[in-house]
């Protein structure tokens, strides 16, 4: 892939207005070389559950970042930096706000990384993100513009918000062992709810993020009882995580036609580096299957570990591409450590809370 084609994935969800077309990033000459000897780069984008108040402090320095939020105001009627700068905590962790948060934080992320190190824009040959993270990178790849893609993660998180407070809900985090039963304990915590009269209840694996780790959404009755249980299943550690509702269930369901509705009107376009679905952890082979697999992802599990194994999955002696996490939080380096640690040798953060630039790339 040649320097242009890959700066032009990044610059063409940009302008003035965050209009596609309206202006790009300039391209740096290209040394004799050229992009051949650049080693190969990855952008992992994170998802809900990764915010942090001040998340916004490291990233202002850089250009357009102040223009993104002014962009992202505009699309959403508030003051998202604002927000992701000051807080409270317990605003910027509602669904309706913390994944549009997350989102252009990420990307505004991506404007520091391309800042201090262009060639890791120029070398990118691959992208993916973690649920709301996905879009992100579809809007990185120039697959959709930043507004259409950040009034998407808007309707997304709003009618999700929704779908949440409808029913007492939620995720928990499971690190279990080799013999644990994660399946067959989704099933007994269904049961254990319906002897309380909880119809139709919901129990199910909702991320596949490492071996023997899963993330478990549904019910709170159901995510108690295996707290409760953990031993009986063979579970080392559980936690609950910081979101309102049991995503990637058919808990979910509610929101997908408006998403749906978002999505149909945005014209996609083919990713200008490859992009992986969470849905099925390959990367999208038409713009067609874009819309669809968006939709699909609100109420099917993350399968983050097939990801890491799709995206890093090459012939012995072949050296691995840096990876650089844009966003906040280190959830995803941490998950890609134990997927595969000689990937993660290459792994870089890109901080977006205020620190010494040394530490983070």
């Amino acid at each position: 892939m040649s320097v242009r084609v890959a700066r032009a994935a990044w610059a063409r969800c940009w302008g003035a207005g965050c209009r596609r077309g309206a202006a790009s990033f300039p391209v740096p000459p290209v040394g004799e070389a050229g992009v051949a000897e650049l080693q190969s780069s990855v952008l992992l984008f994170p998802g809900q559950g990764s915010q942090a108040v001040g998340m916004a402090g490291g990233l202002l320095r850089y250009p357009r970042v102040r223009e993104l939020y002014a962009a992202a105001r505009r699309v959403l009627g508030y003051d998202l930096l604002e927000l992701s700068l000051h807080g409270p905590q317990e605003a910027l962790d509602r669904t309706a706000h913390c994944q549009p948060a997350v989102f252009v934080a990420s990307l505004a992320a991506v404007e520091k990384l391309h800042h201090l190190q262009p060639e890791a824009i120029e070398s990118c040959v691959a992208a993916a993100g973690f649920s709301v993270g996905e879009f992100a990178a579809l809007v990185f790849a120039g697959a959709m513009e930043f507004s259409e893609g950040l009034y998407a993660v808007k309707i997304r998180a709003e009618a999700m918000q929704e779908a949440s407070e409808a029913v007492p809900s939620g995720m928990l985090s499971v690190l279990g062992k080799p013999q644990s039963k994660f399946n067959f304990a989704c099933l007994e915590a269904q049961e254990h709810c319906k002897s309380l009269g909880i119809e139709n209840p919901v129990c199910e694996v909702a991320n596949y993020l490492f071996p023997d780790c899963r993330v478990i959404s549904g019910h709170l009755e159901a995510l108690r009882f295996l707290q409760k249980n953990s031993s009986q299943y063979h579970f080392r550690r559980t936690k609950m995580l910081p979101v309102s509702g049991g995503f990637h269930t058919r808990l979910m369901e509610p929101a997908v036609e408006p998403l749906t509705e978002v999505l149909k009107t945005i014209e996609f376009k083919e990713p200008l580096v490859s992009i992986h679905s969470n849905v099925h952890g390959n990367k999208y082979t038409h713009p067609k299957h874009i819309q669809k697999l968006l939709v699909k992802q609100l109420v099917s599990p993350v399968k983050w570990e097939q990801t890491m194994h799709a995206i890093y999955e090459r012939k012995k002696g072949t050296e691995f591409p840096r990876t650089f996490e844009v966003g906040p939080g280190k959830q995803l380096g941490a998950v890609l450590k134990s997927c595969n640690l000689q990937a993660w040798k290459s792994y870089s953060h890109v901080e977006v809370l205020e620190a010494d630039e040394a530490q983070d790339l």
